[in-house]
């Protein structure tokens, strides 16, 4: 079982930046990937970023040039460095970590963005 524990979420001015920490525990696989989705009210979840333990990044087209993601494997954390935050960025984000035989969401972190 892995578990997922986010944080950073918030409510930002349009332009501004925020950062999201997700930190996983219990059975991890060294070879993984992790990332963020998000969900907006009455939308499907959508891919955000993902990253693998060896570092491959895959970005949403709507999110490049603006978002990072990164990791660091000693401590089991993903992180998601947004900048340039646009209203549409607003959503509920969520960690997902995939790695052997599981696959974890976390709970979710609300990210507001005001014009």
């Amino acid at each position: 079982q892995v578990l997922l524990a986010e944080s950073g979420g918030g409510l930002v001015q349009a332009g501004g930046s925020l950062r999201l920490s997700c930190a996983a525990s219990g059975s991890i696989f060294s070879m993984n990937v992790m990332g963020w989705y998000r969900q907006a009210p009455g939308k499907q979840r959508d891919l955000v970023a993902t990253v693998t333990s060896g570092g491959r990044t895959n970005y949403a087209d709507s999110v490049k040039g603006r978002f990072t993601i990164s990791r660091d494997n000693a401590k089991n954390t993903v992180y998601l460095q947004m900048n340039s935050l646009k209203p549409e960025d607003t959503a509920v984000y969520y960690c997902n970590y995939q790695g052997g035989p599981y696959a974890a969401w976390g709970r979710g972190t609300q990210v507001t963005v005001s014009s």
